[in-house]
């Protein structure tokens, strides 16, 4: 095979790839799992968030495993009451989606307090699905939110 012939089946061949490549990328889609966490060509969100009563089992859960774990205390969340949102993707649309909620806890303590969360897409496990998360005012015992969780508030 000639210098001429290769050069003409090389040209073919990456012009075939070319056209398959654009036909598979030419939809407007959200971004895949391998290119929101390898490829990173950019933000494509979907903003599809669960409402904010999604996120309350996870916040008991994990608050009663923190107090029990860290604190060694016996504290729980009893109830939820007064859930509403705050803000919807208040950083706009090339921001990470979030929906920031706030709702009031009644503890086993006998206290109400606040509670200021996040629901944001991509941010479950390993980066799939969507996560939270979440402070209790007052019982921010480690200041990661501090003051007063106000860090977990948009």
């Amino acid at each position: 095979m000639s210098g001429a012939s290769r050069l003409r089946a090389f040209l073919a061949a990456g012009l075939l790839a070319g056209l398959g490549l654009a036909a598979w990328c030419g939809e407007s889609r959200a971004a895949g799992w391998l290119e929101k966490n390898v490829y990173l060509s950019g933000p494509r969100y979907d903003g599809d968030l669960p409402p904010c009563e999604a996120g309350l089992a996870e916040i008991s859960a994990r608050f009663s495993e923190t107090e029990r774990r860290y604190w060694h205390s016996a504290l729980t969340v009893l109830a939820f009451e007064r859930v509403r949102e705050v803000a919807y993707r208040p950083g706009g649309p090339n921001v990470l989606p979030r929906r920031y909620c706030t709702a009031m806890a009644a503890l086993s303590d006998g206290a109400v307090q606040p509670v200021h969360y996040a629901i944001g897409e991509d941010t479950g496990f390993a980066g799939a699905g969507w996560g939270v998360q979440w402070c209790v005012a007052g019982y921010d015992r480690n200041w990661a939110y501090s003051p007063a969780c106000k860090a977990a508030r948009p």
